[in-house]
């Protein structure tokens, strides 16, 4: 057992250095080309911060792991927005949010989340046409946003515009970034894997394990993000990145997973006769996406009694899946 608790902490280490430079990469890029920060953190950042979900689902739905394919996706959305967007909203809640950019991912996410649950709740299975379909909303995503930024539609926050930025040369940067991505991702992997180890030592079951501990391992990436873009004064691009990592948890994890291996909703948890997923894991996603978008959407800033109720939400669902 010592020898899976030393890699978890090594993972750790390399979470927070890798999350460092790819803020710095990532930041450094949108200064450049005049990108709004939360627009970067919803396209380039959350791909590199969910490389860890992309690479845990794909390899257990090709193991026919569909408990861990499934539940890892719905879980980091949940566990990004009710903890790590949480964390961030009450420690700086922001006063205010760029609505234009922010929209486009919160309408993308809450389309895929929609069709995702509806396929969930009438079949209880995830055919390969739906892992198809959700990949095809994540190319449409990108190809939208990507004409935005570089189309002129989208101004630069106005924190960038008073901001005296000194810019590194374009080859750093991207350095930056991907090497922050790949330090990240093998960060992760070893959070994970001796995570699930030290999880399973205790016998605790497979899809608790995916819903919790793979979840919160996988979501470490945007936690680091979150924490290291407050600590550098980019609050937007944080904001950007847990909002773009949850739509991509649904439409490239789960949509890449079931494209490699169709699988169904995991029964191994029941409530009243009905799947615990069904009943507790979609509804609890859609409640914290709703708590911390709307008043965005409609106020145009974040509170911090939103980021206090996703704690307390994060903390009540961690405790069902343990002890009901």
């Amino acid at each position: 057992m010592l020898i899976p608790v030393l890699l978890f902490i090594v993972g750790l280490v390399l979470l927070i250095k890798g999350g460092d430079w790819f803020v710095d990469g990532a930041v450094g890029i949108a200064h450049r080309y005049n990108i709004p920060e939360i627009l970067i953190g919803a396209t380039v950042v959350s791909i590199g911060t969910t490389i860890p979900e992309v690479l845990v689902s794909s390899i257990a739905a090709g193991l026919g792991q569909s408990q861990t394919a499934y539940g890892n996706a719905i879980g980091s959305v949940i566990c990004n927005t009710s903890l790590i967007a949480a964390i961030t909203i009450t420690a700086v809640p922001a006063d205010h949010v760029n609505t234009k950019t922010f929209r486009v991912p919160v309408f993308f996410f809450f389309g895929a989340a929609i069709f995702y649950s509806v396929v969930a709740y009438a079949t209880g299975q995830f055919a390969r046409i739906i892992g198809l379909i959700l990949l095809s909303v994540f190319v449409v995503y990108m190809i939208i946003n990507i004409k935005k930024a570089f189309g002129g539609e989208l101004a630069l926050d106005e924190e960038n515009d008073e901001e005296e930025a000194k810019e590194n040369p374009l080859w750093k940067d991207l350095l930056f970034l991907v090497l922050g991505a790949a330090v990240i991702a093998v960060g992760a992997d070893f959070l994970v894997e001796n995570g699930k180890i030290i999880a399973e030592w205790f016998g605790v079951p497979e899809s608790v394990i995916a819903l919790t501990f793979v979840a919160l391992g996988t979501s470490l990436p945007e936690l680091v993000t979150a924490i290291t873009s407050l600590i550098k004064g980019h609050g937007s691009l944080s904001l950007g990145n847990i909002v773009g990592a949850n739509l991509f948890n649904i439409v490239l994890v789960s949509g890449l997973a079931i494209t490699i291996k169709p699988f169904g909703i995991p029964a191994e948890k029941m409530i009243a006769g009905r799947n615990a997923s069904l009943v507790i894991d979609i509804p609890v996603m859609f409640a914290v996406m709703i708590l911390m978008t709307v008043p965005a959407l409609a106020k145009k800033r974040l509170y911090r009694w939103q980021g206090i109720m996703l704690l307390c939400i994060y903390a009540a669902y961690v405790c069902f899946q343990f002890f009901f």
